[in-house]
């Protein structure tokens, strides 16, 4: 529960966006409150962010041992909480971004903030196996981005889940480490654009698997993912195909549902910002972190995200009060 009914910064996400952002803001006696559930129903938008359902995280600077995900994101928490941020557990139910200081429904009551900044992040798209959610957290061998965890593949064969741009681009990644990449779709062609066709067809290290998808993750905590039984959807056939490695690369949806209508969104639903900063379409509302970040989706660059947004939502409480605030005065951040 919180322990007052208005604040001066509300953050929504624990993950690395939203926990540097309270650490920035409480350092700066800003006094935030973090909304830990951030925003939405996704059963896998736990506290601490999708890093909690991650093993091993060995790209973030200061830790060249490497570091576990749920340890790395308790650090952050404890470092926000030594300067003051404030915690309250549940997410956002609803929104009301028409005027200062903005009203904000909360699992455990209400609260209104006068400067609002959403760190909710964005959640890949996966299959929906059984197996699926162990393989990715506990076993290991899945996984939804190539670019933090194709170095641990080197030498083996992979598997890569999808037919777009995304999955064209995990595929070329991972042939700099794995020893054969096989995209995996569902139909007998590619949706993803032309150039990135013509440069996975090139590449002799990536094969195709058409009109199939995968029924089930075959292997275990010993062997890790051993390969994947694989359907072809036109004839039913079935067969095992071995991997030491799958990789999801279906698409990702940003946790910004409570803010359709009321910011600015690409087409993709993320939340569009002033290039170069954190300021939204809505004054006193600013966004960091994956949920308005569809390209790099990095913990380090999230994490800038969030020191910038913090920075952005103190330079705004020292030049407006609420008094000031115009509730029709929103603006695109791209004009």
């Amino acid at each position: 529960m919180p322990n007052k009914s208005e604040y001066r910064v509300v953050i929504l996400g624990s993950g690395p966006a939203g926990l540097t952002a309270a650490l920035y803001s409480s350092r700066a006696n800003l006094e935030p409150l973090v909304v830990e559930g951030g925003a939405g129903d996704d059963p896998t938008d736990v506290p601490g962010g999708q890093l909690m359902l991650t093993t091993d995280v060995d790209n973030y600077p200061g830790f060249p041992e490497g570091i576990l995900g749920p340890e790395m994101m308790d650090r952050f928490r404890r470092q926000a909480e030594r300067f003051g941020t404030e915690f309250t557990s549940g997410s956002l139910k609803a929104v009301d971004l028409a005027r200062r200081p903005f009203t904000l429904a909360l699992d455990e009551g209400q609260v209104r903030a006068e400067t609002l900044i959403i760190a909710t992040g964005a959640r890949a798209r996966w299959l929906g196996l059984p197996e699926e959610l162990e393989f990715r957290t506990r076993i290991g061998g899945v996984s939804a981005c190539a670019t933090c965890d194709g170095f641990f593949y080197k030498g083996k064969d992979v598997l890569v889940v999808g037919g777009g741009d995304t999955a064209m681009e995990e595929a070329t990644f991972l042939t700099k480490f794995a020893h054969k990449v096989t995209v995996v779709h569902r139909r007998d062609s590619l949706r993803a654009s032309k150039i990135m066709q013509e440069r996975a067809f090139k590449n002799a290290k990536i094969g195709f698997l058409w009109d199939s998808v995968i029924e089930k993750i075959l292997g275990s905590a010993q062997t890790k993912v051993t390969g994947a039984l694989v359907r072809n959807v036109l004839t039913g056939a079935r067969s095992e195909v071995a991997a030491g490695g799958i990789f999801m690369a279906i698409g990702h949806e940003p946790n910004t549902a409570p803010f359709r209508g009321q910011l600015e969104m690409d087409r993709g639903g993320y939340i569009v910002t002033v290039p170069g900063r954190t300021r939204t379409s809505v004054k006193g509302v600013f966004a960091a972190g994956d949920v308005q970040d569809p390209s790099y989706r990095q913990a380090v660059t999230a994490a800038g995200t969030g020191c910038m947004a913090a920075i952005d939502a103190e330079r705004f409480l020292g030049e407006h009060v609420t008094e000031d605030w115009d509730p029709a005065s929103t603006e695109s951040p791209t004009a």
